[in-house]
């Protein structure tokens, strides 16, 4: 896992692509009635707003206190899954409530109901993104960022 901060960051880079895109693309298929090819290029019209939105929130509020919460619950004797788990279920803790609360602002229209709206966005996007996370996206953002670490060299200590 990231042991620097531009590997910090290209991690939350990754992981943020996605989880937006397909949270975007969830959120689009709600509101149009279904899944449809269309829905994927939709959802990169909001990917302009939303993932930067997410890389800066993860990497300045949502990766601390994540981390604290997580070592609440975390301990020396747990199963590296579990650790993992943990610190997902965290991340889509603050993650979601945040992220949904940007795009009811952004692209629901709420009006006079902005905290009705607000909820029932959070109530239909947590299942979904709690599932994804962990069982799709935290997998795949993990082999893609171990993949990528492989072709970076790393710089050898040379003494004399």
């Amino acid at each position: 896992m990231p042991k620097t901060f531009l590997q910090g960051l290209f991690f939350t880079i990754v992981m943020a692509f996605i989880m937006v895109y397909a949270m975007i693309c969830y959120n689009i298929a709600l509101s149009t009635g279904g899944m449809t090819n269309q829905v994927f290029l939709m959802a990169f019209g909001e990917m302009k707003i939303m993932w930067p939105v997410a890389i800066i929130l993860e990497m300045t509020i949502v990766e601390k206190l994540s981390g604290m919460l997580a070592g609440r619950v975390i301990n020396e004797n747990m199963a590296p899954i579990a650790i993992i788990v943990i610190r997902s279920s965290m991340i889509v803790c603050l993650m979601c409530p945040i992220m949904s609360f940007i795009a009811t602002l952004l692209f629901k229209n709420a009006g006079s109901e902005i905290i009705a709206v607000w909820l029932q966005t959070c109530v239909f996007n947590f299942p979904m993104a709690l599932c994804w996370q962990i069982f799709f996206a935290g997998p795949l953002g993990r082999l893609i960022f171990r993949n990528c670490m492989k072709l970076v060299p790393t710089a050898e200590v040379v003494t004399e």
